[in-house]
């Protein structure tokens, strides 16, 4: 326990007992006492908070400045925290945001004639009606595989892609002007699939971005468009893709 803590209860006793017969000097040296006290476990939270920032743990500085404003707002600690808090506070978003992209991929390493299969898979960020029913799910899948190769494709839960002789569909990053991609529709009933052909080219354009969507073609009539949160992609789970 500080030495600030322990005096506090002595000086408090001694304030009282030299302020008698006099209650404004009374009020005034516990209101010292109380000052002191605030301002030492405010440092303490201060010190918690710079802990924090050392470690770069930006979710747990935040809750410690948070803390400290809402119980000590007015003493000295909090004025020195508040200077740095606005940064921090951004810090923290943008690692929770990080985590949260993350978790959108999900990725497979599996073994199959002649070695290991890898994959990267991500859900659009909104589900698409793809045939009138109603909204389902869109994939995006990245795959290595050893007899097949790498290739990239989307992959429908309900109607199909109007691209069986091929296609081109429109591929745009963070909003951006769109490319045009050759893509094509295996003829198997497998799966609801359609492969991009450059998956390397489509690989290298969501290096550093935020948002890719694919405008693609479907048997019911017209195009629909798939937009997927790529900003969390582990690039390291697939390896050889750089």
């Amino acid at each position: 326990m500080s030495r600030l803590r322990l005096l506090v209860p002595v000086l408090l006793g001694v304030f009282a007992l030299s302020a008698c017969g006099d209650p404004e000097a009374a009020a005034a040296a516990q209101a010292e006492a109380r000052a002191a006290a605030a301002e030492q476990q405010a440092r303490e939270a201060e010190q918690g908070f710079e802990k924090a920032v050392a470690e770069e743990n930006w979710a747990l500085a935040r809750a410690q400045g948070d803390v400290l404003f809402m119980r000590w707002p007015d003493t000295q600690a909090a004025a020195r925290v508040r200077e740095r808090f606005d940064d921090v506070a951004a810090r923290a978003d943008a690692a929770r945001e990080a985590t949260r992209t993350a978790a959108l991929w999900s990725y497979q390493s599996i073994a199959v004639t002649g070695g290991q299969q890898h994959s990267a898979a991500i859900d659009a960020r909104e589900m698409v009606d793809t045939d009138g029913t109603g909204t389902r799910r869109v994939q995006l899948i990245f795959r290595d595989h050893p007899e097949w190769g790498r290739s990239s494709y989307l992959v429908l839960q309900a109607g199909d892609f109007d691209c069986y002789r091929g296609c081109r569909v429109n591929v745009a990053v963070d909003g951006g002007e769109p490319r045009r991609m050759a893509a094509s529709r295996p003829d198997t009933d497998e799966a609801i699939a359609m492969f991009i052909e450059d998956e390397a080219a489509l690989w290298r354009l969501l290096d550093g971005a935020n948002t890719l969507s694919i405008e693609f073609p479907v048997k019911a009539g017209g195009t629909r468009s798939a937009e997927f949160e790529v900003g969390g992609l582990d690039r390291a789970r697939m390896p050889g893709w750089d």
